[in-house]
């Protein structure tokens, strides 16, 4: 058997394995559904709240001062602009990755060889004039560029360049989305710093008409016209009005301290003007289209770039059972002498070679990064079709909260004002012995619950727009 025939046969022995190396498991690709309604309750109107910057969304100047600090000192905002610079970084990267490697670089040792080695063999055969002998040592000189590159036949390389690069465009949308977050956070802690300021201005108010209540019980007790039990029930409703301020006055401390925590700041007092609290917020409900949100929200985006990206992943996994073709190559100069060593051409040298690699043996490594690719493309599907649905059904709930808090408002001010006129016409028929006090003082107290009940209700309404313009995708731009 001749060697050319070896050859041939070593080469039909492998074939079967070549085969098995280029068979590729299936991968499993669904797409995501992308379907929105085509409005809200029928509306076709294409104005778009989160159109609007924040700071002409929120009109109070201590409010946007705070929203501007945040969006400087919050250290979780600041996490995440690091992790954008890595992402970054890990898209220059995998760019560098299918460009060739050059090296550049010098070399100086020194070699004894044994007689009775190969080299020192054929060095001692060979015939040298009289002053040519090899020193001993023999030292060696390189100085030499040296190039490796892994040809990207099948996109490997730039597709995960491209999946890179959708990964740094989703940090991004990330740190929006956080944005949009933070905005709304401080915009509803501040909205209800202002409804405790207004409800602890309504509780102080109440304990002065209550003492002076309890002042006009006591005299006509004093006159034989009421009990001790009336004046008991009156100190009593003071008392528990008076505890009520300090529990609010608490509620204000942890407020203005979870809006110093946004900030990026130590404890202190939070500047505000709570005069403004009924007249905060005057841009009009505009919810737009639902196929905005795609456009608009910046957790729907992200999901959709980590979508692209994971697509990526199942094409540079599935390349990967493909063969690799790889060059190197080398140019320079050698010799055991520095004085010859860049003497041409006796002393240069080079090398190129190429080599066609096939994945046969270690191909369980290969399908499991494979599969798990698919898997995560799934993930990443319904990911993406998660955050579509979240979105539209906050812009439902916020639209109808919207609307139900309004008519709740007009419902609980008419309410108010009926109790307030009832207080006035409960005293004065006391007073002529024509109501009892414990009238009196029913009166005084569910007035107090109604204008309660309206501040907190205030704050909802407030609340609920903050939360429509973050779930529209306002807030970060």
């Amino acid at each position: 058997m001749t060697k050319n025939n070896i050859h041939i046969y070593l080469v039909i022995a492998c074939m079967p394995l070549i085969f098995q190396a280029c068979t590729i498991p299936d991968s499993t690709q669904r797409k995501a559904n992308t379907v929105v309604p085509e409005s809200y309750s029928g509306s076709r109107d294409s104005s778009n709240m989160a159109s609007i910057k924040w700071k002409d969304f929120f009109n109070d100047p201590y409010l946007a001062a705070l929203i501007d600090t945040a969006l400087n000192n919050n250290q979780e905002l600041n996490i995440v602009l690091q992790e954008i610079n890595i992402a970054q970084n890990e898209v220059r990267a995998s760019k560098g990755e299918y460009l060739p490697f050059v090296h550049l670089g010098a070399e100086a040792g020194a070699d004894k060889v044994g007689s009775y080695t190969r080299d020192g063999a054929v060095e001692h055969n060979l015939e040298i004039k009289p002053g040519e002998e090899f020193p001993e040592p023999l030292t060696d000189f390189l100085l030499a560029a040296r190039v490796s590159w892994e040809l990207d036949i099948w996109k490997k390389l730039r597709n995960a360049k491209k999946a890179a690069t959708f990964r740094y465009l989703a940090s991004v949308e990330g740190k929006n989305f956080m944005v949009t977050n933070l905005v709304a956070e401080i915009a509803n802690s501040y909205y209800e710093l202002l409804a405790l300021d207004n409800q602890l201005t309504l509780v102080t108010r109440n304990i002065e008409i209550q003492q002076n209540a309890l002042r006009i019980v006591r005299l006509q007790k004093d006159a034989a016209r009421v009990t001790e039990l009336a004046v008991r029930k009156f100190e009593a409703e003071v008392l528990k009005n008076q505890s009520s301020r300090f529990y609010i006055q608490q509620q204000i401390v942890e407020t203005e301290n979870r809006i110093n925590f946004l900030v990026g700041r130590l404890p202190q007092p939070v500047q505000r003007d709570s005069q403004v609290f009924d007249d905060a917020i005057k841009n009009p409900v505009a919810p737009g289209i639902p196929s905005q949100l795609l456009q608009k929200r910046p957790d729907i985006m992200q999901a959709e770039m980590e979508l692209s990206a994971a697509k990526l992943d199942v094409k540079v996994a599935r390349a990967r059972f493909y063969p690799s073709l790889d060059i190197s190559a080398g140019m320079g100069y050698q010799a055991f002498n520095p004085a010859f060593l860049i003497t041409t051409p006796e002393s240069m040298i080079y090398n190129l070679a190429g080599g066609l690699m096939v994945p046969l043996i270690n191909r369980n490594e290969i399908k499991a990064a494979y599969n798990s690719a698919n898997a995560k493309q799934l993930q990443a599907v319904h990911n993406y079709e998660r955050s579509i649905l979240n979105a539209v059904v906050e812009v439902t709930n916020q639209l109808s909260k919207i609307d139900n808090l309004g008519k709740s408002y007009d419902l609980k001010s008419k309410q108010v004002q009926a109790l307030t006129q009832s207080i006035t016409i409960s005293t004065n028929l006391f007073r002529s012995a024509k109501a009892d006090y414990m009238e009196v003082l029913m009166t005084q107290r569910d007035a107090l619950e109604a204008k309660m009940e309206l501040i907190e209700t205030r704050k909802d309404q407030l609340n609920a727009l903050v939360n429509m313009y973050q779930a529209l995708g306002g807030g970060w731009n």
